[in-house]
């Protein structure tokens, strides 16, 4: 609980730092809305062009689109400290947090904050309600809970990606763009059901990094359809791969931080 309330009153700090250039903020979240507009218009004239990809019609598509936008920007706007680990270990900032009598991951995750992302998350929400009400989805009290359990291993999984990076600045200082194909190209790839594309794309996307599972699967039983061949009760289960994922990679991060070595700034 200790832990949660200084994250809370740290994002609380941030965003009170970040408002004290109101008109700053405002344009820099007006351009996010901008930005992340012009993919949601994409998409749509992708839909308006050829109707149906596979067994998925446009509606379908839209609603994909609207879990990972909201899934990807939660993790952009509030974990941000991950999501831009090099800055951190760069500046010496990971060597004062050794220091600290608190959790690395806890005070990273405090580090930083990114409200201009709630345009992007309010772009995803504004998809998501709209992909849902033209495919006349019935919400029952289980396809919510299983919104918001994909929607939280999403965020788990990502995080989860983000330390790879983190884990390799640990040791070669600047961050890797490779690790980008599983982050910023598995945002852009899973907008859309994993099924449209070839074995390659759909074993890196459902084993290595598995958007598909924590996404697709039940984005797929939400709307009474179904993806990979799959039970409609693996939905259910397939969320947790997330957890599982961010497991692996907490340890992983844990055990790097042993052998970091400072930078010397």
């Amino acid at each position: 609980m200790d832990t949660i309330k200084l994250y809370l009153r740290s994002m609380k700090m941030l965003m009170r730092c970040q408002m004290e250039y109101p008109r700053s903020f405002l344009l820099n979240t007006l351009s996010q809305i901008i930005m992340q507009g012009g993919e949601l218009f994409a998409v749509m004239l992708l839909i308006d062009r050829f109707q149906r990809i596979g067994q998925w019609q446009g509606k379908h598509i839209l609603f994909f689109f609207g879990m990972m936008t909201i899934t990807f920007y939660l993790v952009e706007c509030f974990g941000r400290g991950i999501s831009n680990f090099s800055p951190v270990v760069q500046s010496g900032a990971l060597d004062t947090m050794l220091l600290r009598p608190r959790g690395i991951l806890t005070q990273v995750c405090c580090y930083a904050v990114d409200p201009r992302r709630l345009g992007c998350i309010a772009i995803g929400i504004a998809a998501l309600c709209t992909g849902s009400r033209a495919c006349q989805i019935v919400w029952t009290l289980p396809k919510a809970l299983l919104l918001l359990e994909s929607i939280a291993g999403g965020f788990l999984l990502i995080t989860a990606l983000f330390m790879i990076e983190a884990v390799t600045c640990m040791h070669s200082v600047k961050s890797i763009e490779m690790v980008n194909v599983f982050t910023y190209g598995g945002r852009s790839t899973c907008q859309y059901p994993i099924d449209i594309y070839p074995g390659p794309l759909k074993i890196m996307f459902t084993v290595i990094a598995p958007f598909a599972l924590t996404l697709h699967v039940p984005a797929a039983y939400i709307l009474d359809m179904q993806i990979l061949n799959l039970p409609g009760w693996a939905a259910f289960v397939t969320p947790l791969s997330g957890l599982v994922s961010f497991l692996i990679m907490y340890t992983v991060f844990q055990r790097s931080l042993k052998h970091y070595r400072s930078t010397g700034s």
